[in-house]
């Protein structure tokens, strides 16, 4: 159903697919959106290693929450911030791109716990993290990406 690599050269492996979605703090989310067309967006996100989901939260209303109601299917892309070779323009970087499905959580406390998850990424303030979400948390809710298909590649911009 997914496609191949065409350079498969360029191939990550899964595990280093896995090591760029844990370090990369942020991504774009595509969904089905208006019209048949695709809408992406920046957003940060959390990769748990224990079940192999990765988390966002959102807010309970928007162009983004009405297209995964409509449909579920997205795509998910991440890519670090690459590195120039001394005396070259051309960019090195590795991209991933994750497809799958996205349930919707109103699960409070489940919010709360990947919120927090996700917050570490960002600061290591609890009280801060805490503040935010007694503010903000019946606000939120969570969308859980579970993959079924993770790929990935190392490009040089030439």
């Amino acid at each position: 159903m997914f496609r191949e690599l065409s350079r498969k050269k360029q191939m990550l492996s899964l595990e280093e697919c896995i090591r760029i979605l844990k370090t990369e703090k942020r991504g774009v989310l595509s969904v089905l959106g208006d019209g048949g067309y695709p809408y992406g967006m920046p957003i940060n996100h959390w990769y748990n290693e224990e079940d192999g989901k990765i988390y966002f939260h959102c807010g309970k209303t928007g162009h983004r929450l009405e297209a995964l109601r409509k449909e579920n299917k997205v795509s998910f892309c991440v890519y670090d911030e690459g590195s120039c070779e001394e005396g070259e323009w051309a960019l090195n970087f590795k991209s991933v791109i994750v497809f799958g499905t996205v349930e919707i959580s109103d699960d409070l406390e489940r919010i709360i716990h990947i919120t927090t998850k996700l917050s570490h990424q960002f600061t290591q303030d609890d009280e801060y993290i805490q503040d935010e979400i007694k503010h903000h948390a019946h606000r939120t809710l969570l969308l859980v990406l579970t993959p079924e298909h993770i790929c990935g590649k190392s490009v040089k911009e030439s």
